[in-house]
């Protein structure tokens, strides 16, 4: 069961303008079911996880009707202010949808890098406990230290670290980005996506550019606590669907069979719950 378990639908004129601005002229359009249906039949991909991209309840229900109309989505990542007062009653009411399984907020975006590191998130965690719900970590290399220190507070959290943690995609990769992600790894409650890879690395990018980032998520999380994802839309900035894959393919060739499955799609199942 091959499953993707990172892609966006968006429409331009509900972001206020928003990400991404019109010089990226490959995903300034609206991506909608419709136009990634045929590529998951093209490909055998049953199901997918369909994260927000927008700091906004409002996306989050939109991403929610989606799902209701369209049983490829197997998943739906969301976002609520995870600090407000009334953070356990907005989390109880998005959970109400059966296909909400986690909530991101996007760190990346954040002036402040520690933002994650605040024992005042301590009630919207347990709210997230209760109904059963994940945490996607948008994060940067720097932001590793401050999700370290969030995630031993939280053991009970599963979380999913988004993109690599979208290091530097240089010919070798950096030495804190390597030991940030060591120190994540070591928590067994902490896994991490196989996805974003070639737009961090840009449109020059190559499977043996980036072999040595694969291969040490792949190391230190071992093939049980890694997952595939598109990224798509965001993907067709460097590359497309098709090249992604067998590109992922590529990097999963030392793998056994059934560590392929788990990469693929097993793991994904498992993480968010799907049906």
């Amino acid at each position: 069961m091959r499953i993707d378990a990172h892609q966006h639908f968006w429409q331009l004129a509900a972001r206020g303008g928003a990400w991404p601005p019109p010089s990226l002229a490959a995903i300034h359009r609206d991506f909608a079911p419709d136009d990634l249906s045929g590529l998951l039949r093209q490909h055998g991909v049953a199901a997918t996880v369909l994260v927000q991209s927008l700091p906004s309840e409002a996306d989050t229900r939109y991403m929610l009707a989606l799902a209701e109309r369209h049983d490829f989505i197997g998943a739906v990542v969301g976002w609520t202010d995870l600090k407000a007062a009334d953070a356990p009653q907005r989390i109880a009411a998005l959970a109400a949808h059966g296909k909400l399984r986690g909530l991101r907020p996007m760190l990346q975006d954040l002036d402040d890098d520690c933002w994650i590191d605040d024992p005042a998130l301590a009630p919207a965690v347990d709210a997230m406990l209760r109904h059963g719900l994940r945490l996607d970590a948008l994060v940067l290399p720097r932001h590793l230290p401050a999700l370290l220190t969030f995630a031993r507070r939280h053991p009970e959290l599963p979380i999913v670290i988004d993109h690599l943690a979208k290091p530097a995609m240089g010919d070798m990769p950096d030495a804190h980005w390597l030991d940030g992600m060591r120190r994540l790894a070591a928590l067994p409650q902490v896994a991490c996506k196989l996805s974003g890879m070639v737009t961090e690395a840009g449109p020059g990018w190559s499977v043996e550019r980036l072999r040595p980032y694969a291969r040490h998520v792949l190391d230190i999380f071992g093939p049980e606590r890694v997952m595939w994802g598109s990224d798509w839309p965001v993907l067709n900035l460097a590359s497309d669907y098709t090249a992604w894959l067998a590109a992922s393919e590529a990097l999963l060739q030392d793998l056994t069979p059934p560590q392929r499955a788990a990469v693929f799609g097993l793991n994904a199942k498992r993480f968010y719950r799907i049906d």
